[in-house]
């Protein structure tokens, strides 16, 4: 009996596990080579030939020279610029100042033929007074109200800001509720209450720098300007007061304003300086014309019957 011949068993293969990304090929694809070939191939081929085009370091200097270039051509412009505009700004910047020092010298020529016209005034006045019997009175009343010049003893105050002053920002001046300055710097009111604090002591005539004061005189604020009868005035503030000096000079320093000028010298360093001085000279106020209110007349008419 013949047998069939035996076959060997047929072993299968083991199939390899398919990868779960299998069904995104593309995806899979773009992320095994994230790198063109093309730009691989050319990276491969730089590498190979030692490097191409410019070194870092000469790009380097050709990018600075480029931007030093270019700095300097707009450097060069802006000069041309201003100096083909500098001469049109200086010759505006004299015409203004021409235009100024014409106006100045005609306001002082025009201040000069007022004060001329006031003498002249003022001397006809008292000539008519005298031959009428009444100088004396004139006289009084014309030094009391500021009319006319005046000089005799008195008081000689000098108030100054502080050495280190600043001007100090809108809003930030305490003095809004506490009447003080800590900025060193003198104000309208300090200066007001110094001559009320005058007049309260006995003043008979006080003018702050050369300018005479009445009852129709404003102490007030344009900035840190101080002006008096709108007139601005610079520091130091010069105040002379024509009275009994020693006694003038002893109730002011003693009163309310004259320990409120005290404080301000000794806690902000506002300067101040009182002196009682044989001879002080006042000139007249320039004006002292009193403004009064008129009713109208009656202007309705009335019918007729």
């Amino acid at each position: 009996m013949c047998g069939m011949p035996q076959q060997p068993p047929v072993r299968s293969s083991p199939t390899r596990p398919s990868r779960p990304d299998a069904s995104m090929s593309l995806i899979t694809n773009v992320m095994d080579h994230s790198l063109d070939d093309g730009y691989a191939e050319a990276a491969a081929r730089r590498k190979t030939q030692g490097g191409g085009g410019l070194p870092k370091t000469l790009r380097a200097k050709l990018g600075l020279a480029s931007g030093l270039v270019l700095a300097a051509l707009v450097v060069t412009l802006g000069a041309a610029q201003a100096r083909v505009a500098a001469p049109v700004v200086a010759k505006e910047r004299q015409e203004l100042i021409d235009r100024i020092d014409t106006e100045t010298s005609a306001a002082d020529r025009l201040e000069g033929s007022v004060d001329k016209l006031r003498d002249e005034v003022g001397a006809r006045q008292r000539a008519a007074l005298r031959s009428s019997g009444g100088s004396t009175e004139a006289d009084l009343v014309g030094l009391l109200s500021g009319a006319t010049p005046v000089h005799g003893p008195g008081v000689k105050l000098v108030v100054n800001d502080a050495k280190e002053a600043s001007g100090g920002g809108e809003g930030s001046n305490p003095r809004e509720t506490s009447g003080f300055s800590d900025t060193g710097r003198v104000r309208d009111r300090d200066m007001q209450r110094v001559v009320n604090g005058l007049w309260a002591s006995g003043a008979e005539a006080v003018s702050i720098n050369g300018q005479r004061l009445t009852a129709l005189s404003a102490i007030r604020a344009a900035g840190d300007a101080i002006l008096v009868d709108n007139k601005p005035l610079v520091p130091p503030y010069t105040v002379l007061a024509v009275g009994d000096g020693q006694k003038l000079s002893t109730r002011f320093q003693d009163s309310p304003d004259g320990l409120y000028l005290h404080a301000l010298r000794e806690n902000y360093g506002v300067r101040a300086t009182i002196s009682t001085e044989g001879d002080v000279r006042l000139p007249a106020a320039p004006s002292v014309i009193v403004r009064t209110a008129q009713p109208l007349a009656d202007t309705t008419e009335k019918g007729t019957s």
